[in-house]
Parts: structure tokens; sequence; C-alpha cells
């Protein structure tokens, strides 16, 4: 994870941006080094060179900065293909995400010892669902089906790019980016032509 991704986040001022990078590599770097829990906001500070009342005007504390940290991460990756408009038949970056991730092995570790890897993953599957959702409805294969059972299929798409995700890792990533990137939309489009064919369809609650 980290904050150098493929488009920033909506522009904000320059020196903001420097501030927030600068906390928030911090806070990554030390999450490397030691437990979440026995990390001080006075310890970040002193790696990124900041001032306490500058953190404080952008943070409440070292969870909020990495939570944020985890928004900018995941904002720009999970709309990668929506922001290119793609014109492949993709629905979410898979090799761009899982490339990334590899060159963070260590990082990965240190988020599971700090009881973060939940909140990575939780947080990136309402990101990715919403992206999948957005790509599912442009895309001329999928974008006739019903809004309510798209919205669900998107959901289902992201919590299974994340498992993919996890077991790619655990098994250290001898497969390639590419190769699971086409093995996820392969997995993807089967399950969209499966959902297609049903005459059943889903309703939206009441």
């Amino acid at each position: 994870m980290s904050r150098k991704t493929e488009a920033s986040t909506p522009k904000i001022d320059a020196r903001v941006r420097r501030t927030r990078e600068a906390l928030g590599d911090a806070l990554l770097t030390l999450m490397q080094k030691r437990p979440f829990e026995t990390i001080t906001v006075q310890q970040v500070l002193d790696r990124a060179g900041i001032g306490r009342s500058t953190f404080y005007a952008h943070y409440r504390d070292k969870n909020d900065l990495f939570l944020s940290d985890l928004e900018d991460f995941l904002g720009p990756m999970s709309t990668v293909l929506l922001r290119r408009r793609e014109a492949s038949n993709r629905v979410a970056p898979v090799r761009e995400l899982f490339a990334h991730v590899a060159e963070m092995r260590q990082l990965q570790a240190a988020l599971i010892a700090a009881g973060k890897a939940r909140d990575f993953l939780e947080m990136g599957q309402e990101y990715f669902a919403r992206a999948i959702n957005q790509r599912l409805a442009e895309l001329p294969s999928s974008r006739t089906i019903a809004a309510v059972q798209r919205t669900a299929m998107a959901y289902a798409f992201a919590g299974a790019l994340l498992s993919l995700m996890s077991w790619w890792v655990d098994h250290d990533a001898t497969a390639s980016p590419e190769e699971m990137d086409d093995l996820y939309h392969q997995m993807v489009w089967f399950g969209v032509t499966a959902r297609s064919a049903s005459s059943v369809p889903i309703k939206p609650a009441t």
C-alpha cells in the first residue's frame, strides 16, 4: 500500500497533500517495525518531521490516519479502469492491484500483525464493489442486468477479488498478476453469463 498510485485523490493543496503523504508513509513504515498498538502519534511525527498541531489539523488520532491512508489507496486503485475508460471487458484492476501488493509483502504481514487486515478487506470490498458495479453498468455484456442484481453481483465480485488476493499472498504469489487477472475475469464472466441465462429475478427488499 502506498500513496503513489496511478492517479492521486481529488485535487488538494500540494502542501497539504505532501503533509498527508509524509504522515501516512511514516505510519506505514513504523507498522513494519513494531505492533500498531505500541506506535504513538509522536513517533509518527518524529519520523515524518511534522508538528503536532499540523497532525491534529488533519487527523483525530493514529487510527484516523491509518483509515485515511487506506482510503487514499483504495479510492484511486478501485477506479483505475473507470478513469482510464478502458476498452477491455475487465471489471476490476486485478493485475494492477496484485502487482502493487507483491511489492508490499512486508506491509501485508504488518497489517495482519497489527490486526488491521480486516479493516483493509472490509473497506476494500466497499470501494471495489462500487467501482465494479459502475463498470458492469458500462459494459455491453452486462449493462442490461437489472440494477439490484448488478449491485449484488458487484459486491460478491469484490469479495471474490479480495479473497483471491489473500489466497495468492498466502501461496507466495507463484502465479503472475496477469494470470490472476485472467482467472478472476473468467470467474466473473462465467457468473455474469449464468445470471443472464437465469429466469429467476432478484427482487429488491421491501
